[in-house]
């Protein structure tokens, strides 16, 4: 081979050689480098037999032996939810950048991943990313062993009583809703429902409370469906009316169902709130509009918040 080939060849194998390194090591290193990177490489070459060694495998100074060995991708995903679970307003791309110390693409593509998973949602506004209810499916919340349903049925049997109309309780559920308890009413002719029904956002007083107090991507997403079905001839059918309803409803306090959804039943409902002042859920009063009347709508959206509020309290006390 001649000199000249052969330096070529030198040069080109070196050159393989290089790039076969570093994409070795690409397999080892989960970019950016994690705390525990050195513990994590000395594991895997590790016999699978020396368990009891790991002390005297090298540590970083800022690395402990429980910490050694996690996923940093996935452990900083988590650091993620739980910073946001303290922040109701949500936060911004550099604000948990700066939070959990990491460089901003890599959390780019952590937020990224769950929002299309649909565990994050980003405001149009102020570009903050809060956690959604999809999280709730996951393990729905609990304040010291006691359910939604078991926190609200002593507000709800109250209200039931003092009203004579049955009381609902429901939760968000992807881009509808479904309700998880009620007290049935006293009176002979009342609205008894099947446990686990589903609802629309749009033509019920839950509904739109739910919707209303959506993070706005969440509520962009909802009021993009291509048609809002009507179910009576005063059912919301634009999404214009549908945000204004929104405003009013947050500007209230309770959300109002005139006959929106079945002729003759008007509803009233106000928000539960978490600990972290995130929708646990909505509560809601269901009775024939007689009973009911558009006069008296004040007064019962009034006491129906009042109920939400003092069930809040109590949650709150027990988290």
């Amino acid at each position: 081979m001649p000199s000249s080939n052969f330096a070529l060849a030198t040069k080109y194998w070196r050159l393989f050689a290089v790039s076969l390194s570093l994409n070795r090591q690409s397999y080892l290193v989960d970019w950016p480098k994690p705390r525990d990177t050195i513990y994590r490489k000395a594991s895997i070459d590790r016999p699978r037999e020396s368990h009891s060694t790991a002390s005297q495998v090298p540590l970083p100074e800022n690395v402990s032996v429980e910490s050694a060995g996690l996923a940093p991708t996935l452990d900083r995903s988590l650091d993620l939810l739980e910073t946001l679970s303290a922040e109701p307003r949500g936060m911004t791309l550099s604000q948990l950048s700066e939070t959990l110390s990491a460089p901003k693409n890599f959390m780019f593509r952590i937020t990224q991943t769950l929002l299309s998973h649909g565990y994050l949602a980003r405001d149009e506004a102020d570009l903050a990313f809060r956690l959604t209810p999809k999280l709730r499916k996951l393990s729905p919340p609990r304040w010291r062993g006691i359910g939604l349903a078991e926190a609200s049925r002593e507000g709800m049997n109250w209200l039931r009583d003092k009203t004579g109309e049955t009381m609902q309780l429901g939760v968000l559920n992807e881009q509808e809703g479904i309700i998880i308890d009620q007290a049935e009413g006293t009176q002979p002719l009342r609205i008894i429902v099947n446990l686990s029904l589903r609802f629309a956002l749009h033509n019920n007083a839950p509904g739109k409370l739910l919707l209303a107090l959506l993070a706005a991507e969440q509520q962009s997403l909802t009021l993009s469906e291509p048609k809002l079905t009507a179910t009576t001839p005063r059912t919301i059918t634009t999404k214009s009316g549908l945000r204004r309803e929104c405003e009013q409803i947050i500007a209230a306090g309770y959300s109002t169902d005139h006959a929106e959804a079945d002729d003759g039943v008007h509803c009233f409902a106000a928000p539960i709130f978490d600990t972290d002042e995130t929708v646990a859920g909505a509560i809601w009063i269901s009775g024939l509009a007689k009973r009911l009347p558009k006069s008296r709508f004040h007064y019962f959206g009034a006491v129906v918040s009042a109920t939400g509020q003092r069930i809040s309290r109590s949650i709150g006390e027990m988290g």
